[in-house]
């Protein structure tokens, strides 16, 4: 019989192995010594030791999950226990055992770790499901609003899931985001739509009476009827764009017409009025040289602008491109004219020469007596009071000079 610490062979080629529990038949060997059958049955040991060494090392040096873990543990095991090999199988036991306890370990590590996860991915979905709300009631910007929508749905897609409960109920609450977000979309469109057909139906109105003013010779009721319907136009709002772009072409055509007509009759009008204005252009010129040489005398100033007033009417009309610049330049000769004579009226007014002597009486007056409580001041050495007079003095002269020098231009 050959034996060995963990097995035997006996004299009929039976193989044994040693357990705690006694020995245990492994295998018969009938084809060769029991040195060789001893040493096969080892060979099964050894193939089972490197089976629970990979285990460990995947266990500690991977992110092998506790159920494949305990999965492969149990499978050793059961190998372990119906092995048909020689060799120390309670020590393996043992560390299948020790593998076991770490599995367990890296359960509860790994639910942790789970719990924690599915509890920031529904903090994640919370926020992607509040946001998609908030789109749903808020937004009014519709192209970027369902943008954003179709987004957050994206993120939702990518986002780690949380537990299904959980799931169930953050998603109904998307969809339904979703569903309001559109619902409103399609009403605000559908309106919009009814506005615009309103807009379209104004607007065809607008440009019915533009078209049929377009052929009038009434150049300034017409003018001012066309401004009025440009400004019903910008109040009524947008159409359509291609109803807008239609309707637009034919009002601007049919103003376009009336307006091309009226400035051809204008300038047919001005060319006639030329000669006119060549005349008060020197009107223009003899009354600025003439009038502003006899404004200090606004008597013969007016007089002399009557006949220059009597000239401009006799000239006639003048043509649109120096009306203003002629007339303008005109009336200012006439208001410096009526300001000299306002002036001139103010300057001789008996009352406002009378104020003006009372004015200049008080202060001299006032004088007088600031420079007594000076000297009073200055003889009782009080510094106070002395300052008070000079600055009242320094005051009441200065207004004195100013009054007495607009009493002079009343002489």
């Amino acid at each position: 019989m050959t034996t060995d610490p963990w097995g035997r062979v006996d004299d009929e080629g039976t193989v044994y192995v040693r357990t705690g529990e006694g020995e245990r038949v492994v295998g018969s060997w009938q084809a060769g010594e029991p040195e060789e059958a001893l040493a096969f049955f080892r060979r099964k040991y050894d193939s089972l030791v490197t089976e629970v060494e990979l285990l460990e090392k995947r266990l500690n040096t991977t992110d092998l999950s506790a159920a494949a873990a305990m999965s492969n543990i149990d499978k050793l095991r059961s190998a372990v226990q119906e092995a048909h090999a020689v060799g120390d199988l309670e020590a393996l036991t043992r560390r299948l055992d020790a593998l076991a306890g770490r599995a367990e370990t890296r359960k509860a590590e790994q639910k942790q770790a789970q719990e924690r996860a599915r509890g920031e991915a529904r903090e994640v979905k919370e926020r992607i499901v509040a946001e998609a709300e908030r789109v749903a009631v808020e937004t009014t910007h519709w192209k970027s609003g369902g943008e954003r929508m179709l987004q957050l749905i994206e993120e939702w897609k990518k986002a780690p899931r949380a537990d299904r409960p959980t799931e169930q109920a953050l998603w109904k609450r998307m969809s339904a985001a979703r569903n309001s977000f559109s619902k409103r979309r399609k009403a605000y469109f559908a309106n919009l739509d009814q506005e615009r057909e309103s807009v379209r139906s104004e607007k065809e109105r607008i440009v019915a009476e533009a078209e049929a003013l377009s052929a009038s010779t009434e150049w300034g009721e017409t003018a001012r009827a066309y401004r009025d319907l440009m400004q019903q136009w910008k109040r009524t709002g947008r159409a359509d764009r291609a109803s807008e772009d239609r309707l637009w072409s034919r009002f601007k055509a049919a103003q376009d017409t009336f307006f091309d007509a009226r400035n051809a009759v204008f300038a047919e009008r001005d060319a006639e009025l030329r000669v006119n204005a060549d005349a008060k252009e020197k009107i223009l010129a003899e009354a600025q040289t003439e009038i502003r040489g006899l404004i200090s005398d606004p008597r013969r100033a007016r007089a002399r602008l009557r006949d220059f007033q009597e000239a401009w009417e006799e000239a006639g009309e003048l043509p649109r491109d120096t009306r203003d610049r002629l007339e303008g330049s005109f009336r200012q000769i006439e208001d410096e004219v009526r300001r000299a004579e306002e002036t001139e009226w103010e300057r001789k007014n008996p009352e406002a020469r009378a104020r003006a002597e009372a004015t200049v009486a008080q202060l001299s007056t006032a004088i007088a007596g600031l420079e007594e409580k000076l000297g009073k001041a200055r003889a009782n050495n009080d510094a106070r009071r002395v300052k008070e007079a000079e600055e009242a003095l320094e005051a009441r002269r200065a207004w004195l000079a100013e009054a007495e020098r607009a009493l002079g231009d009343l002489s």
